[in-house]
């Protein structure tokens, strides 16, 4: 009996778009925030984990590459990648640099500092992705942001793309920043309806 898809099914064209924009315009790096704001909304509002195991266009993107077309070793993850040390440390790390972002947003803000036309890759290489930049339509500080969310969102598919090859396709999955939010605020939530 053959499996119907839905149209979730095929949010990893959305993932292999949005890097591709960020790469022409980078201005586009804003609309990454759908899949910051999305599963916390869905972690809330239906207290589950809903956009991890259907939405999650990254996800989709991981197990198409590392199981369909086969560039995967298959194996499993390590323990320690599993644990709530690491899955925590990473997540602490991850809003971290979340927060650095929006600082040096904030200091293109108040005019403390220049734009930086970089994209920085591991949160530490910095490229040079000027031609991304278009102009002064927006306020600097609104390129900003999307230098820096589009380093994070760039850093994380990475990242996400080593574990895949490494281990089975969806490895990410186990310490994914916002997985391990909303498996924080579906906690939460459960403990306080008991």
């Amino acid at each position: 009996m053959k499996k119907t898809k839905n149209w979730y099914n095929y949010l990893w064209i959305a993932s292999i778009i949005y890097l591709l924009l960020g790469f022409f315009n980078i201005l586009f790096a804003w609309l990454g925030l759908i899949c910051f704001i999305t599963p916390l909304l869905i972690a809330i509002i239906g207290k589950n984990k809903d956009y991890c195991n259907r939405y999650c266009g990254r996800g989709q993107l991981f197990a198409l590459i590392g199981g369909r077309l086969g560039l995967s070793r298959k194996k499993d993850i390590p323990k320690w990648m599993k644990s709530k040390q690491f899955r925590y440390g990473f997540l602490t790390f991850f809003l971290t640099m979340f927060f650095v972002m929006v600082w040096n947003t904030y200091l293109v803000f108040t005019g403390a500092k220049d734009l930086r036309q970089v994209v920085k890759i591991l949160w530490t290489f910095k490229l040079p992705w000027h031609w991304a930049y278009h102009g002064n339509l927006f306020s600097p500080w609104v390129s900003q942001f999307a230098f820096g969310f589009y380093s994070i969102m760039l850093t994380s598919t990475l990242i996400g793309f080593a574990t895949m090859i490494l281990f089975k396709p969806r490895s990410w999955c186990v310490y994914c920043p916002m997985g391990t939010m909303t498996q924080l605020i579906c906690k939460i939530k459960k403990n306080n309806n008991t």
